[in-house]
């Protein structure tokens, strides 16, 4: 595993900030019945490339990188936050970085106000893991909930897994601060945290999908309005190269790279058979759009259906 923590994070990110400013990608939306799915913008990550690709064959990543051009040595992921309003609930999974993970992310709220709302605006927080890109926008400057009027909800055994003090003990030094970040985080929001399990429909229209393998308790969350869905992915599919075309390679962006790889074979089912539409939280394009098949494996196809 690459030796890849919170300061060796930011000191590249920081170097790289000036060349590569987050730029926002256009809002993207679909309908979903009656209700509407946008991605809001957090910014992007930059990583290096070894972060993911490290464990993969490296004369067939060579060939996947170059259909895709892709850089082996840096990566710049979007961060797409899923928003979903049915008229009644404003629904947003996942908080972002906030200012204090990488200088070019952590933008969720200009994105927001962009599509009109403001943190008060926001009913319900979901997240579907306890990363840093996805929880540590959880806090404002005072420690206190920025979306101060949601309901916050988080699956059972990722909110254990997170909370267990052997955590930072044991997974792993490149993790350590994740998971010290995380459960400060989780410690403001403790008493009223919203529990759920795998397949429990946690609002209307919104059901848990168990996925996990990026990390121990990683949901996913399967919208139904009407006749329509869409899968809100964040990390189960964490990009849309070696992903898609390669999904059975382990990946060294996931906690347990084999039970990830069986995670998306499930995910990439479920996605054809229903012909789904999906948001993933690092694809590109605003990370909303459909899969297809093709030759060498599946494929990305952006945009609002």
């Amino acid at each position: 595993m690459v030796k890849l923590n919170r300061r060796s994070l930011l000191l590249q990110g920081g170097a790289a900030a000036a060349a590569s400013l987050s730029v926002f990608p256009k809002v993207t939306s679909a309908s979903v019945g009656q209700a509407t799915l946008t991605t809001v913008s957090d910014g992007n990550l930059i990583l290096p490339g070894d972060f993911i690709f490290e464990p993969m064959p490296q004369d067939g990543l060579k060939r996947v990188l170059a259909d895709f051009g892709i850089s082996h040595e840096r990566l710049t992921p979007e961060c797409n936050l899923a928003l979903y309003r049915d008229g009644e609930r404003t629904v947003l999974f996942d908080v972002g970085s906030g200012p204090d993970f990488m200088p070019t992310a952590g933008t969720v709220l200009e994105s927001l106000n962009a599509v009109g709302l403001s943190p008060e605006d926001v009913t319900d927080v979901v997240f579907t893991h306890a990363h840093p890109d996805h929880i540590w926008g959880l806090i404002d400057e005072f420690d206190d909930p920025l979306f101060y009027n949601a309901t916050y909800r988080m699956g059972r055994a990722e909110w254990d897994y997170w909370w267990d003090p052997d955590t930072v003990n044991t997974i792993g030094d490149a993790r350590a601060a994740f998971a010290v970040g995380a459960k400060r985080r989780m410690e403001v929001i403790e008493d009223s945290v919203v529990f759920f399990e795998d397949g429990q429909e946690i609002l209307p229209g919104i059901a848990a999908v168990s996925s996990p393998g990026h990390t121990p308790g990683h949901m996913s969350f399967e919208l139904r309005n009407g006749s329509d869905s869409a899968l809100v992915l964040g990390d189960a599919i964490g990009n849309h190269h070696v992903a898609f075309r390669k999904p059975d390679w382990i990946s060294g962006a996931d906690q347990d790279g084999d039970l990830a790889a069986a995670t998306r074979a499930v995910l990439f089912d479920r996605i054809m058979s229903e012909q789904m539409q999906i948001v993933g939280f690092h694809l590109p394009e605003g990370g909303m759009g459909r899969v297809d098949r093709d030759a060498e494996g599946y494929v990305f196809l952006p945009g609002a259906a």
